[in-house]
């Protein structure tokens, strides 16, 4: 018999991450036939065209030119007062919605959702995502003694399924007073997919409607992969409608640098907030503060400051918006040309609007991932299908992977 010492709720802990897997595998690929023979479509970083970590050059610059007591005091337990300002305006750019609004400082976006799940989702209760998602949010619901729950992302016709999202929202409110919804748009991962004015439309009005009953209702907005979505206020303009809703309806959002800044490492990120009521915001500011003391204290004081030297120069910030639009280019060009082989050849991808990923639904993903392996073509076996970085994976190696896919589909299928 083997013996534990773990207490009775965490002794079945084990984390399996199909990301890091399938990353492994491509690094012996590598090893063995050539870094140029394989394609790694597994990896959640941007890589530039000849395989290198790609970094935002004036975010590396104004980082090397901070000084040692910038990196190493301690920052204040919910962030620099400029850091959260700040992060307040990159987050609604010029559609900021009307009501109070506050922000605290994460490690990373991860720490955001980690934030809102242990304080705005009743311990025990279920919470609400699509079927299509980043796994850690079931990790994090697991650690806070919540479920997570599922509705169908797409429709027959591959647009939001708002009767699927409906009908899962009338279960869980019929046996529970509150909810905490995450939506992880636009550029969502791993779809690409982002939610348009009207499908957020739709989603507020089922919204109000338990607010009616006297309900809560909170809905996280998972924005990590915003800035590789489109023209800032044109990606942010469905945030309008958080303005002016019932103070028990709650909107925040999960602000990270890891994508945006390509400071992946930095762990530095917010969980920002939006209500119609002042007592809600402040409440929001004590609680998460609380957690932050009880999770990691303290954040990157580093990251943070990069952060604000940036947008505080308006040269400084004109030049890296200018070369982070060109990474977004990049991206784009490279989803954009999967795409485009995908429907030449027939194979059925989901709808990429923009962002890091895009996806494949297949019946045995990990067979499909394993028949790649032939081609040395590395993605990630999703629960639905199959993952594939844009982010990582230059155009030149893009091209034709459509093709192989649908044959690796084709043979396991048969």
């Amino acid at each position: 018999m083997t013996t534990s010492m773990a207490a009775k709720h965490a002794a079945d802990k084990r984390l399996k991450d199909a990301i890091f897997g399938a990353s492994a595998a491509c690094a012996e690929a590598a090893k063995k036939y050539g870094a140029d023979k394989v394609t790694n479509a597994t990896m959640g970083v941007m890589m530039d065209d000849q395989g290198k970590l790609a970094c935002i050059p004036t975010m590396e610059r104004v980082f090397r030119s901070l000084s040692l007591e910038d990196y190493m005091r301690y920052a204040p337990i919910s962030g620099l007062p400029e850091y959260l300002d700040a992060v307040i305006d990159l987050t609604f750019a010029d559609q900021k919605p009307e009501g109070y609004t506050a922000a605290i400082a994460t490690a990373g976006g991860t720490g955001a959702i980690h934030h809102a799940v242990a304080n705005y989702a009743e311990r025990g209760s279920s919470v609400l995502t699509s079927d299509w998602f980043w796994g850690t949010y079931n990790v994090i619901c697991q650690e806070c003694g919540c479920r997570l729950e599922n509705y169908k992302l797409f429709d027959e016709k591959q647009h939001f399924n708002i009767s699927d999202y409906t009908a899962k929202v009338d279960e869980i409110m019929s046996r529970q007073d509150s909810l905490l919804v995450i939506i992880n748009t636009p550029a969502h991962n791993p779809t690409g997919f982002s939610l348009t004015e009207e499908d957020w439309e739709q989603v507020l009005t089922l919204t109000k409607k338990y607010a009616a009953q006297g309900k809560k209702m909170s809905i996280l907005v998972d924005i990590a992969y915003i800035d590789y979505a489109g023209e800032k206020n044109e990606t942010r303009r469905f945030m309008n409608q958080f303005g002016n809703l019932p103070d028990n309806i709650l909107v925040m959002f999960s602000f990270s640098m890891s994508k945006g800044y390509t400071a992946y490492g930095q762990r530095t990120g917010a969980l920002v907030a939006v209500s119609s009521s002042k007592e809600v915001i402040a409440e929001f500011k004590e609680i998460n503060k609380y957690t932050s003391r009880a999770t990691w204290s303290n954040i990157n004081r580093g990251a943070m400051t990069l952060l604000t030297r940036i947008q505080q120069d308006k040269s400084t910030l004109a030049q890296f918006e200018k070369e982070r639009d060109a990474f977004y280019q990049m991206i784009q060009g490279r989803g954009s040309l999967f795409m485009a082989e995908a429907r030449e050849c027939g194979l059925n991808a989901l709808p990429y609007k923009g962002g890091f990923f895009l996806s494949v639904p297949a019946a045995d993903p990990q067979a499909v991932c394993d028949k790649l392996h032939e081609d040395l073509i590395f993605a990630v076996p999703l629960k639905m299908g199959v993952r594939i970085a844009a982010c990582s994976v230059s155009a030149a190696k893009m091209k034709g992977v459509a093709a192989k896919v649908l044959k690796a589909l084709r043979a396991v299928e048969n």
